[in-house]
């Protein structure tokens, strides 16, 4: 996640819209996919990300179809380049308690 937060902030990173089907894909996810991001837009100060909320982690009024709607659901959120390099640190820190594998 840092990396792809770090991408972000240094441009790196493709915008991703909807396919030709309308569906969107995002650019990482995690082993339980409840959670996604993406890149929606990209400015020269800074970024939309698309967070993705699937299954349980959805609005209860998207929840109960498994895996039909899995992605579909993001909220976007604006933020600047220096937030995105701030996260990436705070990551960094609340995972520098675990050990490497």
């Amino acid at each position: 996640m840092t990396d792809w937060l770090r991408e972000v902030a240094a441009g790196t990173v493709a915008v991703t819209g909807p396919d030709a089907e309308g569906r969107l894909s995002p650019d990482t996810w995690f082993v339980e996919p409840v959670l996604a991001f993406s890149l929606a837009d990209r400015s020269e100060d800074g970024a939309l990300i698309r967070v993705h909320l699937s299954l349980e982690a959805a609005p209860p009024w998207r929840q109960g179809d498994e895996g039909a709607d899995i992605y579909q659901y993001a909220v976007e959120i604006r933020t600047d380049t220096a937030a995105l390099l701030h996260a990436a640190r705070q990551w960094d820190l609340a995972l520098a308690s675990f050990p490497a594998r």
